[in-house]
């Protein structure tokens, strides 16, 4: 693969983590188990257990509830800011992997993603619900669609043997 398009691709799911610091991870446990990306042998090798694919799964769908609630305090908080950046770089640096490709380039990638979504996910969001007069709730639930259907897009490009030759 292309260094610069799997850049992109990585930047992408770290702007999906920033959006829901969950669904990039368990987007990531998905496709290694669906096959599409290859963890196997690699230092991420636990992306692609069970035990990690329900537990990323969990965590995505109590976040999807979480983030709806009156009490939820800010992404961009340091303390989620935080686990933002970590999810934003391993999921960045599992791509990479997975395209056999210099980690570190999915890890700073994934991790300025996560910030950018962050910070962009929360003005977009902010914008619509006060400036616009949105309510949350749907601004919200269309917030998480978004991050899931990037996060599946970005990782199903993987599938494709002609894009990242399996090994």
């Amino acid at each position: 693969m292309n260094l610069v398009l799997l850049l992109v691709f990585v930047l992408l799911l770290g702007v999906v983590c920033g959006l829901r610091s969950m669904i990039g991870a368990a987007v990531v446990c998905w496709g290694a188990h669906l096959g599409w990306l290859q963890l196997d042998h690699s230092r991420l090798a636990f992306l692609h257990t069970i035990v990690s694919l329900v537990v990323f799964t969990v965590l995505a769908l109590g976040e999807l509830v979480a983030d709806k609630l009156p009490k939820t305090g800010a992404r961009t908080a340091p303390g989620p800011l935080a686990v933002r950046f970590i999810s934003g770089a391993l999921c960045g640096a599992a791509l990479c992997l997975s395209a056999s490709r210099p980690v570190v380039a999915g890890i700073i990638g994934g991790g300025v993603g996560a910030i950018a979504g962050s910070f962009g996910g929360y003005r977009v969001r902010h914008w619509l619900t006060t400036a616009r007069a949105l309510p949350d709730f749907p601004i919200a639930a269309t917030e998480d669609l978004i991050a899931l259907a990037l996060g599946l897009l970005v990782v199903s490009r993987f599938m494709n043997p002609a894009i990242v030759p399996m090994m």
